[in-house]
């Protein structure tokens, strides 16, 4: 599914309108594909959407990406402290406006380590930078964040009870 949703700053329209216009529809679609099959529902959705996120998990959204944690109102702790039980982030891992593309692979890596402690405890998390990595991001932090986010990745084993 794709629907950009929100710009850097906010929504692209009212929520309660998006809610009573498409929400239906969209909530009809996802319970036939859950009713009929095994399928996962992925849904795209850039920006400052935050607002849309309780009425996506509730129209039966399994997946969200790219989760734009530098949009506004997108804090990555407080997505996953209020959503996390929800809905699984598809992204989030690596901020790629304000790290990956000027950052050094220091900070490369010390992002992608916090992002993913933030997102990764309890599941729902798949790494996957924020956005698309463009022209001008040096390959070594790319090289970087793949590593670190290999790194990352492992869960220790849990204790025998």
């Amino acid at each position: 599914m794709n629907s950009d949703l929100g710009s850097q700053r906010g929504p692209f329209c009212r929520p309660s309108l998006w809610e009573e216009l498409c929400a239906p529809y969209l909530k009809e679609f996802c319970s036939f594909v859950h009713r009929n099959s095994d399928f996962k529902i992925f849904h795209h959705c850039c920006g400052s959407i935050r607002p849309f996120i309780p009425s996506l998990i509730d129209c039966g959204i399994d997946m969200l990406n790219p989760v734009q944690i530098s949009a506004d109102n997108m804090d990555p702790a407080e997505l996953k402290r209020d959503f996390g039980s929800g809905i699984t982030f598809w992204g989030g891992g690596c901020d790629t406006q304000r790290v990956l593309s000027t950052g050094t692979p220091e900070e490369v890596a010390a992002n992608v380590r916090e992002l993913t402690r933030i997102f990764k405890p309890g599941g729902g998390f798949v790494f996957n930078q924020v956005h698309n990595i463009m022209g001008n991001v040096p390959p070594e932090n790319i090289i970087t964040m793949l590593d670190t986010a290999y790194e990352e990745s492992f869960y220790a084993p849990q204790a025998e009870i």
